[in-house]
């Protein structure tokens, strides 16, 4: 193993597994992005243990969040147990777990409605109708591809992907405002959010055109992105229904404890909350 390098072949081979274990083409990417990044690191030498421990200190001296850092040493994982390298695994930093969601990331529900009549003053209707179909279900930008004719015909998609089946209720309200959109677009059948040339919207694109509205509407830009669309949906649906296993089960997640992550509430408001037990006397400190 100690006179092991990488090679351009088994960073294809790697991707070519991906595709065959149908991870998502946004993660496959990532994951070649980091491998690549990994080996430019390295300029040629031996993959070795030492290496990658040398690899992982670097990346903490980059400033890179502890997130970010075990997102990349995941990459460098998962490619080091496909090549049967187990004892080049290295082990994540440890994170301790969030109690609060960072204000700056906070979009509310207010923010979220001054975006959709920008979007609606700006004659921007596929971007207005797209952001309005993901807060109102909780979808992955992934799973637009779903919302289809036939799925806002019938109020429900059928979700299939990362090899789960799931079926998602579409509002009645939502699905009169596709079907009008899809007849505008002269959409008779399948996807209706599709590109001026027919296909499928990219997540880049969505991004980018979500970015140029926030300014628009002065909203934070590190408040809107697609994901962000998806929480506010967790969030509201958790307060009407509090269940948070009913709402594992409407996002698609296999583990509680993913779930719970979307429903983190700001410092600020818990702050507030610590206010209202008032459990701290009205006295004056007799000291």
């Amino acid at each position: 193993m100690n006179d092991s390098t990488l090679a351009e072949n088994d960073i294809s081979r790697f991707r070519d597994f991906l595709k065959s274990e149908e991870r998502e083409p946004a993660t496959i990417e990532k994951y070649v992005k980091e491998i690549k990044s990994f080996c430019e690191w390295l300029c040629g030498r031996p993959v070795t243990k030492e290496a990658v421990i040398e690899w992982k200190e670097h990346l903490q001296k980059q400033e890179y969040a502890p997130v970010t850092v075990n997102g990349k040493l995941s990459a460098l994982n998962s490619f080091f147990s496909f090549m049967g390298w187990q004892e080049l695994r290295v082990k994540f930093l440890r994170i301790q777990r969030r109690m609060f969601r960072a204000q700056s990331k906070e979009l509310t529900k207010g923010e979220f409605e001054h975006l959709i009549t920008t979007a609606q003053k700006e004659g921007k209707e596929r971007l207005m109708l797209l952001m309005e179909t993901i807060c109102a279900t909780g979808i992955r930008v992934s799973e637009l591809p779903y919302i289809t004719v036939e799925a806002a015909r019938a109020g429900r998609a059928e979700v299939d992907l990362k090899g789960k089946i799931r079926v998602i209720l579409l509002p009645g309200k939502l699905c009169r405002k596709l079907i009008k959109y899809a007849e505008g677009q002269k959409t008779t059948a399948g996807v209706i959010f599709l590109t001026k040339n027919g296909t499928n919207l990219s997540r880049r694109q969505i991004w980018r055109e979500m970015k140029e509205l926030c300014t628009k509407a002065d909203v934070e830009s590190s408040k809107v992105f697609p994901h962000n669309l998806r929480h506010l949906f967790a969030v509201s649906f958790y307060k009407i229904c509090k269940d948070i296993v009913k709402l594992a089960d409407v996002l698609g997640h296999s583990s509680i404890e993913t779930t719970r992550i979307y429903l983190l509430t700001t410092g600020e408001e818990h702050a507030r909350h610590l206010e209202m037990m008032r459990l701290v006397t009205e006295t004056e400190s007799i000291f």
